[in-house]
């Protein structure tokens, strides 16, 4: 039995996430891609755009002291969703983030992801770390 088509491409989406790999994410992407990041901290928000995000993502190295690590715990997809369990761990001086985040993409009929949420299990620690 195969994989579903975007089961797979959740999982190279992560894999291109842990190696730095932006044209892979830029081609998973659609150009308007919206991301949705929950929360007050300076990265909270919405984002339209790979662009966008990259910034955002290179904030978040940043403030992580290019620490960051998300691996997926368990990851679901079907013809319009993939859902994800992963694990976000960073550190920032003497702060040390390690909690579970859920990941939402919703896909278009090509199979690209154009859109994406971040849900925190526990946001409170991600402000902590973030602050």
């Amino acid at each position: 039995m195969s994989e579903h088509p975007n089961l797979a491409r959740a999982r190279e989406g992560y894999e291109a996430f842990a190696k730095g790999d932006l044209a892979t994410l830029t081609e998973q992407w659609r150009a308007d891609i919206r991301w949705h990041e929950p929360g007050a901290s300076e990265l909270a928000g919405d984002y339209e755009g790979p662009q966008a995000v990259f910034g955002m993502f290179a904030r978040l190295m940043e403030l992580s002291e290019n620490s960051f690590r998300a691996e997926p715990v368990l990851v679901c997809a079907d013809d319009e969703h993939a859902t994800a369990l992963v694990r976000f761990t960073a550190h920032r001086g003497d702060r040390h983030l390690d909690t579970l985040v859920a990941q939402v993409a919703r896909f278009d009929g090509d199979g690209k992801v154009a859109e994406f949420w971040n849900a925190p299990t526990d946001q409170q620690a991600m402000e902590r770390f973030l602050a």
